[in-house]
């Protein structure tokens, strides 16, 4: 399969694409899964979806804020501790900040967007390389925004902060390419999944109109016409961090649907 023999570790677990992130690696017969979030009831949940999908991958968890390099370090040796190699790092963990336009946002909230989203993934890849290197393998895939894509100017500071983690990937890709190191980005837009089924009760709640109407609107947007599900965004990830993409690095998939259609 898809991940057989493979430790995978997730950072940012959480309702939606995280959880359907580790669920699916465990689908895929991944070896072993780490699970990584700040909040440890947010671990326990990622855990128990992947026992209610019957599945029996053994699971690590450690809580993390990947904002504190020490912690990612404590996590990848822990993982090292419990399995003996690290063959793949999801970074799903971002923060994204306050809702705001470029020319009106604060500058300290972006600087808390760029923590997380650029220098916290840093740290969490920095920390995963050491054993990557040993090993001369290794594959990490950054979850990326279509807001990097197409400006939306609410999304300014997070978007930001992606556009600049999108410029690390290049130079990370051929940086770490002599070790059999590969470095990936997927560009994610609407998913379908508890985040955005929430965010669609509310804003029909607040306009007064069918939920049905919302998604419509948005779904005629994509060229599928549909919002995609979450866990299968979550495969387009895992596509690229498992073999069938060896010779795949510095890439930049779009798995939205077709919302964005680069030229």
């Amino acid at each position: 399969m898809l991940l057989n023999d493979k430790v995978v570790i997730i950072s940012g677990i959480g309702p939606g694409l995280g959880i359907k992130l580790a669920v699916r690696a465990a689908e895929f017969q991944a070896k072993a899964i780490v699970l990584a979030t700040r909040t440890p009831a947010k671990l326990d949940q990622a855990e128990q979806a992947i026992r209610d999908a019957g599945y029996t991958t053994p699971v690590l968890k450690v809580p993390t804020d990947i904002a504190q390099a020490d912690q990612c370090q404590t996590l990848a040796d822990l993982t090292v501790e419990h399995f003996g190699q690290i063959d793949v790092l999801i970074n799903s963990a971002y923060a994204h900040g306050a809702w705001g336009s470029a020319s009106e946002s604060s500058m300290d909230d972006w600087r808390k967007a760029m923590d997380v989203n650029l220098f916290g993934t840093m740290q969490m890849t920095q920390a995963v390389l050491g054993q990557m290197k040993k090993q001369q393998s290794g594959s990490i895939v950054m979850i990326n925004t279509m807001a990097t894509r197409t400006p939306n100017q609410l999304e300014s500071g997070y978007a930001v902060s992606k556009g600049a983690l999108k410029t690390a990937v290049q130079y990370l890709a051929q940086d770490l390419g002599p070790y059999g190191i590969r470095v990936n980005s997927t560009f994610m837009g609407w998913m379908w999944g508890a985040p955005v089924i929430g965010y669609f009760e509310g804003e029909a709640k607040r306009q007064g109109v069918p939920m049905a109407t919302l998604v419509d609107q948005v779904a005629g947007q994509i060229a599928l016409r549909k919002i995609p599900d979450d866990g299968d965004c979550a495969m387009a990830a895992l596509f690229l961090a498992s073999d069938y993409a060896k010779v795949i690095t510095g890439a930049q998939l779009d798995a939205n649907g077709g919302h964005f259609l680069p030229c």
